[in-house]
């Protein structure tokens, strides 16, 4: 039975097994029910994560308004990218053969572009053009999905039909995002969003026709907590970064602390007990309900919570880096407003995200975090005077509360 590591057999469609040796090198290996993530997608997901990890650098090193859009459509882009490869690897194993060479193709194009991410904004840095780069690493991450899809699709006709007609927007999008790289600016701020949205349009519109089909929910539902996870992981060494490089005041450690506390409760929000329940729900789901809950709430709504998680990090580097500062008050001065926004507004989306998440799979939305997510929001103006360590903290007791309700409110879900 095909389980994720190095088995023997693999089963196809109700097929009888058959020697992994038999299957062609060109032919991908369908996936069984109970497939579980290999170590090559956790690979895959690394990768991934070390991108989106350089799009708050890249944040980090100008905050501005713009620069925290800016890097939302990196983000965007990313997850796009990330999560197509998610679809493809529910339906063949992409450890093997013609597969794993074509995300081999990904990985590198991937990590290239998370290596210029932090100029993505820029024209020419010595001999690089990073906005070309980019828009060059997208574009090889399409066409390659497309390619193994396509081949994965097999005799799947209608699978096909729902191939080609995502095809259209993802084709259609390439010229706005190659048309931003060469015009750089605001240009490429305005064109790269218009790609976005014909993608995340086009494709909405696209997926009617219904062929999509998640054949194995617990490796959906794996793969989405197992990059959460990484990417709160990834969101402490960002947000520590914020310290430089030795901590010479006592504040500095409360800070961390507070930092640390509220990304446990990110976690602990999500993985006790709703991710657990929302991959039952999945599982029992009727097949068209199943698709819909992949889509909408792992596709769609798992990306709120990924860009909360990151703009809460990028909120706490910013108030490290203020207490830190021993020109500032023993609190440390306010924040800005991209600094501020990042806190309170990530925060709150992760919070929205999170009801909405629940309210797709489990269909329980809780009211606490919706209001906390709402207050959070309505606060921002006043938060701003407030000294840095001190807003931290309110994020922080915040998230608590919520973390709290949550436990006695969801306990019933176990």
């Amino acid at each position: 039975m095909s389980t994720g590591g190095g088995d023997d057999y693999d089963y196809g469609d109700g097929d009888a097994a058959r020697p992994v040796g038999d299957t062609s090198w060109r032919r991908p290996a369908m996936t069984a029910e109970s497939h579980r993530v290999t170590s090559f997608e956790i690979f895959f997901d690394l990768v991934f994560v070390f991108a989106i990890t350089r799009v708050v650098s890249f944040m980090a090193r100008s905050l501005t308004a713009a620069t925290l859009a800016q890097g939302l459509i990196l983000l965007l882009l990313l997850w796009w990218s990330w999560a197509a490869y998610v679809w493809l690897g529910n339906r063949v194993r992409t450890d093997r053969g013609v597969v794993r060479a074509g995300m081999l193709v990904v990985m590198a194009a991937l990590f290239l572009a998370a290596l210029v991410m932090p100029d993505a904004w820029s024209r020419r840095t010595g001999t690089v053009d990073a906005p070309l780069i980019l828009a060059a690493a997208f574009i090889v991450v399409r066409l390659v999905y497309f390619g193994l899809y396509l081949t994965a699709a097999a005799e799947d006709s209608r699978l096909r039909v729902q191939l080609l007609a995502d095809a259209v927007p993802q084709t259609l999008s390439l010229a706005p995002l190659i048309a931003g790289a060469l015009l750089a600016g605001a240009w490429q701020t305005a064109l790269w969003a218009v790609a976005f949205a014909i993608d995340f349009g086009g494709g909405r519109i696209a997926s009617r026709v219904g062929g999509w089909q998640v054949r194995s929910p617990g490796h959906f539902a794996e793969r989405h907590r197992m990059v959460l996870i990484t990417v709160l992981g990834e969101s402490l060494i960002s947000a520590g970064a914020g310290a430089g490089d030795s901590v010479s005041r006592s504040v500095v450690l409360v800070a961390a602390a507070l930092g640390f506390a509220a990304v446990v409760c990110l976690w602990w929000l999500y993985f006790e007990p709703l991710a657990a329940a929302a991959e039952e729900a999945l599982e029992h789901a009727s097949p068209a309900r199943r698709a819909r809950i992949a889509r909408d709430a792992y596709t769609m709504v798992h990306f709120l919570l990924v860009a909360g998680v990151l703009y809460l990090a990028l909120g706490a580097r910013e108030v490290l880096a203020a207490v830190t500062d021993s020109g500032a008050s023993n609190l440390g001065a306010p924040l800005t407003w991209p600094a501020s926004t990042a806190l309170c507004a990530g925060t709150a989306v992760y919070l929205a995200g999170r009801a909405a998440f629940a309210g797709l799979t489990v269909r329980q939305v809780s009211r606490a975090q919706l209001a906390a997510a709402a207050a959070l929001l309505v606060l921002l103006p006043v938060a701003r005077h407030l000294p840095a360590l001190a807003e931290l903290a309110a994020v922080t007791v915040t998230l608590g509360a919520v973390a709290v309700s949550s436990f006695h409110n969801d306990c019933h879900v176990r």
